[in-house]
């Protein structure tokens, strides 16, 4: 099988679960944005995708993401930056990412701002919030309680764009009930920010969760590209 027929039929399968966890919620495929998430792999396969149809890929290595959105520059394509983010390279992620979907501090907001000043359009931003328990060892994304003060200095920047929230589902517990939660804390952001509708949760091994949760993209990676290839 060529790469790109393992690509298409993964993508095949990964679009009919979409669909079977939108029927089953009783929403519309066309309301849950699928982004590949390609991490480690070339940019051969980026082409492939968007020849697949593909309009949203995302990444997590400032670095890598930089050089492959160069490369793929020509391909109309919308870049998520979903990775952890440091202060000191936000700026910078600004320059490329068409959605940001990390922020968890009010530390990043004015580095991104001025990094997406050059750009033709604001930078979509979702606020990262931590569905893990407090204590939490490599705890990634913001208490639900800082959500208001983050979303205030989303709001004021001027080439930032607050579109909704980023969630990622705790190692060793049941997505189900994460998600569950992650549904009630958005039920109270968007009663507060009603322009900011998108909600970012789900990935290869929990999208059906997530999809009934609420989750208008899911970031696949592993369900559509594979095994993720080792570094070298």
């Amino acid at each position: 099988m060529s790469r790109r027929a393992e690509i298409a039929a993964n993508l095949a399968a990964v679009r009919e679960r979409i669909a079977a966890a939108c029927a089953d919620a009783g929403r519309s495929p066309d309301d849950v944005r699928l982004v590949v998430v390609t991490k480690y792999f070339p940019a051969a396969d980026v082409r492939l995708l968007a020849d697949l149809g593909v309009t949203d890929v995302g990444e997590n290595r400032h670095q890598e993401a930089e050089a492959k959105a160069a490369e793929c520059g020509d391909l109309g394509l919308c870049w998520h930056f979903i990775g952890g983010l440091q202060s000191n390279k936000a700026a910078a992620v600004a320059s490329y990412a068409d959605v940001v979907e990390s922020v968890d501090r009010v530390k990043l907001v004015g580095p991104l701002d001025r990094g997406a000043h050059p750009r033709p359009h604001p930078v979509d931003v979702l606020l990262q919030v931590s569905l893990d328990p407090p204590d939490r060892d490599g705890r990634a994304g913001a208490d639900a309680g800082d959500l208001p003060a983050l979303a205030a200095a989303v709001a004021e920047a001027g080439m930032l764009r607050l579109r909704g929230l980023m969630a990622v589902a705790p190692l060793g517990e049941d997505p189900r009930a994460a998600f569950e939660r992650l549904a009630r804390i958005r039920e109270d952001f968007v009663a507060e920010h009603p322009d900011a509708t998108w909600l970012s949760a789900g990935m290869s091994s929990d999208l059906e969760h997530a999809v009934r949760a609420g989750a208008t993209h899911v970031r696949i990676g592993s369900a559509v590209l594979g095994s993720r290839p080792r570094l070298k």
